[in-house]
């Protein structure tokens, strides 16, 4: 856990194939099939959710300093508003018309899917620190949205 004194690591994932299953759902846990990483390792194996198809995988890792995953987060970015649940075509025009950039947007989301539920997925034995790991998150997402 993190206490101010152990070493961590914020990683940015290409793809769930660069991570284990086991690690991943460890953080996930198993009460939402949806970040579960079948699910998702799904979506970017069969070419759904890749960078063609407007969903460009971008999931943060934190891991500890012995490389064990202590939080996680699916996270894509997107140019567009295709494929998404709701289209926010408006939005992102009013926001170009008031000269900002709109795109790209990075989502901490399920692609594809109205579906609700956790997105900062911190590992059950880390409990005492999950509000320091959440913030580690996203204090992380910030970081890399501001990046891309």
């Amino acid at each position: 856990m993190p206490d101010g004194g152990e070493a961590v690591t914020v990683k940015v994932l290409a793809g769930l194939d660069d991570m284990s299953a086991g690690q991943w759902d460890t953080c996930a846990g198993t009460g939402d099939p949806f970040v579960r990483h079948s699910f998702l390792s799904a979506l970017e194996d069969s070419r759904s959710a890749c960078g063609e198809s407007g969903w460009q995988p971008q999931h943060l890792v934190i891991e500890d300093d012995a490389g064990t995953a202590m939080a996680c987060a699916p996270l894509y970015l997107k140019n567009h508003s295709y494929g998404e649940y709701v289209f926010d075509w408006a939005w992102a025009d009013a926001y170009g018309r008031a000269g900002g950039d709109y795109y790209p947007k990075l989502q901490a989301a399920v692609p594809f899917t109205p579906v609700t539920g956790r997105r900062l997925l911190v590992r059950p034995d880390t409990a005492a620190a999950t509000g320091e790991l959440e913030d580690l998150l996203v204090a992380g997402m910030v970081h890399l949205a501001e990046r891309l």
